[in-house]
């Protein structure tokens, strides 16, 4: 049974009446990916809390940090399995997969990254990940002592730290939106 045919359950503006400073936007999403990623057209609802959400994506997943960019797509797919969002599910597992040349990794990190043949310092980092979305309320000074002891320094500990909660906040909208993810994420780096 295929996924719902809506985009989100809000409706999504016609990209004709877009801001004019957003249509580049839409250009070069279909230029670099083929398709402009749902969320964006979701978020168009909004168009200042689209640019908002391209800016802090921008910085949390693309800025300089001492997480890669492949850890951190890891940390969007385990927040988004423990909280059981199929639209962050698939856009980043794919993103692992692309990053990591693995088609199996982005199924290990949405299912259980457990099983996942990861270094001690991811493992950690991942533990944390899943503590902080499931059990924030029992994050302590032993969490980021254990964080530290795998090379985390307080920098490192924030970006972790702000991944983790921007991903919490995109798995929420996404399940009160009802936003489903393009269908083109099925079939990329398989």
């Amino acid at each position: 049974m295929p996924q719902p045919e809506h985009i989100s359950a809000l409706g999504v503006p016609d990209p004709a009446t877009l801001d004019d400073d957003l249509k580049p936007i839409w250009d070069k999403c279909v230029e670099k990916l083929g398709f402009v990623p749902n969320v964006y057209a979701a978020y168009s609802l909004k168009p200042q809390r689209l640019r908002h959400f391209m800016a802090m994506y921008n910085e949390i997943m693309l800025a300089p940090s001492s997480l890669s960019k492949l850890e951190r797509e890891m940390v969007a797919v385990v927040v988004s399995s423990a909280n059981r969002c199929y639209y962050c599910l698939v856009a980043h597992g794919q993103a692992v997969r692309r990053l990591s040349g693995d088609p199996e990794l982005g199924e290990m990190m949405a299912l259980n990254y457990r099983v996942a043949k990861l270094d001690a310092r991811q493992r950690g980092m991942l533990d944390f990940a899943w503590k902080l979305t499931t059990t924030p309320y029992l994050i302590e000074d032993a969490d980021r002592e254990t964080l530290r002891r795998l090379g985390f320094d307080n920098d490192g500990i924030f970006d972790l730290s702000e991944t983790v909660a921007f991903f919490n906040l995109s798995n929420r909208m996404a399940a009160a939106t009802d936003m489903m993810p393009n269908r083109d994420y099925h079939r990329l780096d398989r």
